[in-house]
């Protein structure tokens, strides 16, 4: 199964880390990296916008993607969230063992 490393930009603090911890927690993602002190600068409704955010790095799989894109949609506050999934081209195998692991629903193995 192909690793994705999914990107997700996310307006508060408290709340990214909910949304890493909820990922992992129901095998959606092996591992979140939460990143704060992102500064963003986009076009939203033809204006320029500006804003402080927290990126998170999302370790997961291409068969579980659409339930992490689902997940976050449900719970982001912004309309249109930021969720970019980039496939993983190279990596330590063990790794992305590991990560097809985790993110096996629970009772099976990658």
């Amino acid at each position: 199964m192909p690793v994705l490393l999914v990107l997700c930009s996310h307006p508060d603090p408290v709340a990214a880390e909910a949304l890493a911890a909820t990922l992992v927690e129901e095998r959606l993602a092996a591992c979140v990296n939460v990143l704060p002190g992102m500064r963003s600068v986009y076009r939203w409704q033809g204006k320029i916008e500006r804003a402080q955010e927290i990126l998170l790095l999302i370790k997961t799989t291409t068969d579980r993607f659409d339930a992490v894109k689902e997940h976050i949609v449900t719970v982001h506050p912004h309309a249109v969230p930021e969720i970019i999934g980039a496939n993983v081209v190279a990596g330590l195998d063990r790794y992305l063992d590991w990560v097809r692991d985790e993110t096996a629903p629970a009772g099976t193995s990658a």
